[in-house]
């Protein structure tokens, strides 16, 4: 029971955490985007900024004016105190990290393996993931080293198609769930390896030529201000991803990797919404349509059911007790008063599907879950059959 507990506690911690760190690490990200395509040029004729500054800006906030500048490279000295934005996104992966390590690989055989999908062990599933987390970042890292980011579109565009095709891969070996997770956890290892490995050193090398009074490399802004821009088209849909795991309609359907390909589009096509109004430039009011336009695939693709769709005779009027039948022999083990799946001390989400008055008040979540996609049982680890969804898929329709 106490390691039931404890995991339990862990995965709050930690998911806690997380979202707060995530929380700060977003949020100065977006400000500080905003921030710099809202700076305007000012004259310096009248020596009213320093030299070297691209421009400033004023903001009001909390009953006060903030006049902020920047420079295109660096100051002509070093200043006596300079704040740091790094230990937000840090935090944001190291918690997230050890989330997936609690969740996902500690659970592998409920939520990282689905045999319907691929016949993995626990263990094998762990170290896929990992395996291709690191792989995906090395392959993005040595893209961006070799130049080919300089060529923002066609890089955008392989960006984007080198994801998808992760995607599809990890939805044929992981189970949904886990795919979602896994997609998400490669898009925040990119965006934090680039904080760490560039954007960081970059800036802490600008600072020492200052130190030792030499003139700072531009480069090196640039190259970071260049990993930013990923980051910031990146926000969205890692969002998204990460919250996926409470919606079951997303990642346990049949076609749950073209919801992801969706997802990945969306996300930077709203941000450059925002990003055209923070530079002053005219709104591109074309986006919401695009958004709306994909919220509806998203919406139309997640009604298309589970991907096991091969279905035997079902019976003329499926009836209640057909349902409660399947339930109870393959729910009610863990969703029960007194649970006896080794591991499980209280029933998951608190509900209870081992008394018939049960299933049919909670019908509809079991048929979100079980009938209209296959997220429960996790990892179908009771192995329902697509005959027993079909059938309470049925019964939920006769009964409307």
């Amino acid at each position: 029971m106490w390691g039931s507990v404890i995991s339990e506690w862990a995965s709050l911690l930690l998911r806690w955490l997380h979202v707060v760190a995530a929380i700060a690490w977003i949020g100065s990200s977006f400000y500080f985007i905003a921030l710099d395509l809202s700076l305007k040029p000012r004259s310096n004729l009248t020596g009213d900024l320093p030299d070297g500054v691209q421009g400033e800006a004023w903001q009001v906030h909390g009953g006060g004016f903030y006049r902020i500048m920047k420079y295109l490279v660096a100051p002509s000295r070093m200043p006596d105190e300079l704040t740091w934005f790094k230990w937000e996104a840090y935090t944001t992966w190291l918690s997230g990290f050890a989330l997936m390590v609690v969740v996902y690989y500690l659970e592998a055989d409920l939520f990282l393996v689905d045999k319907a999908i691929l016949d993995i062990t626990p263990f094998q599933a762990g170290l896929f993931s990992f395996c291709s987390l690191a792989l995906a970042w090395l392959l993005y890292e040595a893209a961006c080293r070799t130049g080919l980011a300089r060529h923002e579109l066609p890089f955008a565009i392989g960006g984007y198609l080198f994801l998808v095709a992760l995607t599809y891969a990890f939805t044929h070996v992981l189970s949904g769930r886990g795919a979602f997770n896994q997609i998400g956890a490669i898009i925040g290892t990119i965006m934090v390896a680039n904080v760490f490995a560039l954007i960081i050193p970059n800036q802490k090398k600008i600072v020492a030529s200052l130190i030792a009074g030499e003139a700072p490399d531009p480069k090196l802004g640039k190259a970071s201000k260049e990993r930013s821009v990923h980051n910031n088209y990146l926000t969205l849909p890692v969002v998204v991803l990460m919250i996926s795991n409470h919606y079951p309609l997303l990642y346990a359907t049949r076609f749950n990797w073209i919801i992801v390909a969706i997802i990945l589009a969306l996300g930077p096509v709203i941000r450059h919404f925002f990003n055209e109004r923070h530079a002053g430039r005219k709104s591109p009011w074309w986006v919401w349509g695009a958004a709306a336009v994909g919220v509806v695939a998203i919406l139309f693709l997640s009604a298309a059911g589970p991907r096991e769709v091969k279905t035997g005779a079902l019976p003329a009027q499926p009836t209640l007790a057909n349902v409660e039948e399947i339930v109870m022999s393959r729910c009610s083990m863990c969703h029960a008063a007194e649970p006896v799946w080794a591991g499980i001390v209280t029933a998951p989400k608190g509900i209870l599907l081992d008394a018939p008055e049960h299933i049919h008040r909670n019908i509809r979540l079991i048929g979100r879950v079980a009938a209209w996609s296959n997220a429960m049982p996790p990892g179908n680890i009771t192995e329902m059959t697509s005959d027993e969804r079909a059938l309470i898929a049925a019964y939920i329709e006769q009964a409307r």
